[in-house]
């Protein structure tokens, strides 16, 4: 059976997407009878039909579900091979590493210290919170620190540490009298929800034994301070970032059946550079624990 093509694919996940062939020809940039022969041509070539056009709109077959599901990968692994391969051919290229600011950016402070003469082409691009593992598969970053827990599809992990994590509580809150918590004393009470997190992402952070009660939305730890201490919402925070962040308005607990704060070091599946191997080395050798408080 001859193998769909890779033109085929994209066409194929931008009907998808849009289930309305007019949509899907002006978002990828052609005429809709090609389109549609396209897609017929496809479904030829697989022997099934991937599209119901039974109904007043198209709807996917289980085959057409299984197709966008399995072809997502292979697009991105695709883009992402196209995107390391035209780095590598410019003269100047140096290795890229991104991690969000807080504990991640402390310890790549430490490592770029400690890499500057054996990686002189390192690059820092520091990134949002959930943007790192997307980074890394599409291209524009080549290794990253990042804590779990993330989309770890496509991509090679190396475990650096882990430590607990605390609950930040505004000044005078009722829990706050107590030397330790933990996770059930938490429910009912609104937690940070992180931009963009997902569903695992949003229960990690929560820690609530139940359904968690949205709080306020935040883009970074400092906003994320700031909700609590207005009372706003009650987080969990890496200890070493609640040592890094004593302030007379929050008041931080151990909560004893938290998951802890797990921290990686991540790079593309199949990546084999003599830097990036470097900065890995250098990221297990450097971190026995999370950057000491200066």
């Amino acid at each position: 059976m001859p193998e769909p093509e890779i033109r085929e694919l994209r066409y194929f996940r931008a009907v998808a997407e849009e289930l309305n062939i007019t949509r899907a020809a002006e978002r990828l940039g052609i005429a809709q009878p090609p389109l549609s022969r396209a897609m017929r041509q496809l479904e030829h070539r697989l022997g099934f039909e991937l599209f119901d056009r039974s109904g007043q709109r198209l709807a996917l077959t289980t085959a057409g579900e299984t197709l966008f599901k399995e072809s997502g990968p292979v697009i991105d692994a695709l883009d992402s091979a196209v995107r390391r391969t035209q780095r590598a051919g410019l003269s100047a290229r140096g290795l890229i590493v991104t991690a969000k600011p807080g504990v991640a950016t402390e310890l790549l402070h430490g490592l770029v210290a400690v890499l500057k003469d054996d990686v002189p082409g390192l690059q820092v691009v520091v990134s949002g919170f959930g943007e790192q593992a997307d980074m890394l598969r599409d291209g524009r970053a080549d290794v990253a620190l990042v804590s779990r827990p993330f989309d770890d599809r496509g991509l090679q992990t190396e475990r650096l540490y882990e430590e607990p994590r605390v609950a930040a509580l505004p000044i005078g809150h009722e829990l706050a009298a107590r030397d330790l918590l933990c996770a059930e004393d938490l429910a009912g009470i609104p937690a940070p929800r992180w931009n963009r997190a997902n569903v695992a992402e949003r229960n990690y952070w929560a820690a609530r034994p139940d359904e968690p009660v949205d709080g306020p939305i935040v883009q970074d730890s400092s906003q994320l301070l700031e909700v609590v201490a207005f009372g706003q919402a009650i987080a969990l925070v890496p200890r070493s970032m609640a040592e890094r962040n004593i302030r007379p308005d929050v008041v931080y607990r151990p909560v004893t059946d938290a998951e802890p704060y797990v921290m990686l070091v991540v790079w593309p599946a199949g990546s084999r550079s003599a830097d990036l191997a470097k900065f890995v080395e250098a990221a297990v050798r450097h971190s026995s624990g999370p950057p000491a408080v200066q």
